[in-house]
Parts: structure tokens; sequence; C-alpha cells
């Protein structure tokens, strides 16, 4: 199914889904592309709502979808947004609305006990099935009103042995279409049955990982920074945590962006550990990018 340029941003009032909603409403400036805020309502999901009728929840969420838009419109008079309200499954829902868009923006708790982690699980099931990038944004990345958001750097996490073009593809447009710079960072980790005690010849088989590692990223970044050069380049290729390296640097980020192969397991799709991590630790917003 072809994409249209539109920003899609999943919507139930929630803080995070509010944050969601102003962050994506700025992407779409930027894009020149127009918002559709979207309501998805299930009435078996919630306990709450199993006795409220269908056309009272409409009721409520249009309202909700209106307030919401005519705020936008107030901060953002170009932008052209439109609303929709829908009944159904939250998951295939929100997937149908992401293939037939250019970005899909969600709110995120991020981990944070029960609570979260239940509130997560659309999202999570969305970022596993989609075939288009997914933004997932926290309260704290709210931009104010007046602000442009975060003036850090775009930061993305590379697997060299599968780096992917479509990650590398949204990370420079990305920081291009941000004037910021880019960070790329790939990191591997020695494993603990060596340590720090290797002897000489794992010293120098580890070595030559490194050498060969740095070789892979200079060759998978050359296309693109040919095609951005105006995009300025941090590389870091080292020994480490892929996660936690990536979590530490989303401090003061504007955006980390990470990938997600396209491929199924025996009990499903599923988005990785690293991502998994990332998700639940990035103190920025995450996007993530499927690839084959």
């Amino acid at each position: 199914m072809s994409r249209t340029v539109t920003v899609t941003v999943g919507f139930d009032g929630s803080r995070e889904s509010l944050a969601a909603v102003d962050w994506a409403a700025g992407e779409a400036v930027r894009r020149a592309a127009p918002l559709r805020i979207l309501q998805v309502w299930s009435k078996d999901d919630d306990p709450r709502t199993r006795l409220v009728a269908t056309a009272t929840a409409q009721g409520w969420g249009e309202r909700a979808l209106g307030t919401a838009g005519r705020r936008l419109r107030r901060r953002h008079p170009g932008l052209r947004t439109e609303t929709q309200w829908v009944c159904g499954d939250p998951v295939e829902e929100l997937c149908a609305a992401a293939d037939e868009a250019e970005l899909l923006v969600l709110g995120s708790r991020g981990l944070g006990g029960l609570a979260g982690f239940l509130a997560g699980s659309v999202s999570l099931a969305v970022l596993a099935r989609t075939r288009g990038p997914v933004v997932l944004v926290r309260p704290h990345n709210r931009p104010a009103a007046g602000e442009d958001g975060p003036a850090g750097e775009v930061v993305v996490g590379l697997d060299v042995s599968a780096p992917g073009d479509e990650v590398l593809a949204f990370g420079f447009a990305a920081a291009d279409r941000y004037g910021c710079g880019l960070r790329v960072l790939h990191a591997w980790a020695v494993p603990s049955l060596y340590g720090a005690d290797m002897g000489a010849a794992l010293q120098l088989m580890w070595a030559e990982v490194a050498q060969d590692a740095r070789r892979a990223l200079d060759e998978a970044l050359a296309p693109w920074t040919q095609k951005y050069p105006g995009v300025s380049v941090v590389r870091e290729c080292r020994q480490g945590r892929p996660a936690q390296d990536l979590a530490e640097a989303s401090r003061g980020a504007r955006l980390v962006v990470v990938g997600r192969r396209n491929r199924r397991a025996r009990i499903g799709t599923h988005i990785g550990a690293v991502t998994h991590a990332v998700i639940h630790h990035s103190l920025a917003p995450v996007t993530v990018v499927p690839h084959d």
C-alpha cells in the first residue's frame, strides 16, 4: 500500500497522547504535511467502558478530538489538521493508519511498573507489526508553546552487520530537516568470559573486530554523507553495551533512531532486545524504523 505524506498520531486524552499530539504537530509543520489525529475506542479493553454505549463514547471522543484540533490550530495556524474517531481494535486500527501514513506517532510511558507495562502493550504490538516508522513520545518530550523542541542532535543506533538503509535514511533526513548534527553509534559487547585479563591473542582478535566494525560503519555511512553533505556526523564505534550506550546518548538528544528487522519468529513478530530496551529507557523521543 502506498503511503501519503501525512503524520498520524494516536490520541486517547492521556498525558502521554497529548505530548504525542504536540510533538507530531511540530513534525507535520516541518514536513509541510497534514496531521491526522486518530482516536480508537474499544469497549472491551477497559472494564469501566463496557457499559458505555458506542454513541456515547463517540460523542466523548469527538469532543476531545475537537478540543485538541482547535488548540493545535491556534498554535500552528497553517497546519492542516484532520480528526477521526473509530471503534475497533486499537492495534489493528493503528497498524492500518501507519501503513497509510508517512509517520505514526504514539505516546509512551516507558518502563514504570505494571501500569506502565500495560499502557505500553498497544505501542509494543504496533511497533512489532508496522511496515513504516513509528515515534514514541514521553510526556516530558512535549514542546512548550512557542518552542520547537530540544536543540540536541539526532542519535542513530546502528548494527553494522545489518545496517538497514531505511534507518540511516530516516536519521539523516531528520538531522537535515532539524538543522542539527547526527551521532551514529555502534557498540558491541566483549563476552564476560574474556574480561580485562584476556590474553594477547584474544586482544589482537578483538582489535581486528574493532577495525572491521569501523570499516563497516564507514562503508554504511558513505552514501548518506554524500547525499547530505550539510549534516555534521559524529561516528562512535566502540566496545560497550548497545542499549545502555544509546540510553546514555539520549540525554539531551533531539531524537533517537533505532531499527527493527522485518522478520518472524516462531512466536510471532518481535522488536529485538536492544530496541526494546531503548524505547523503555530513552529520555528522548524514539523512532523505530522497520527494515529488511
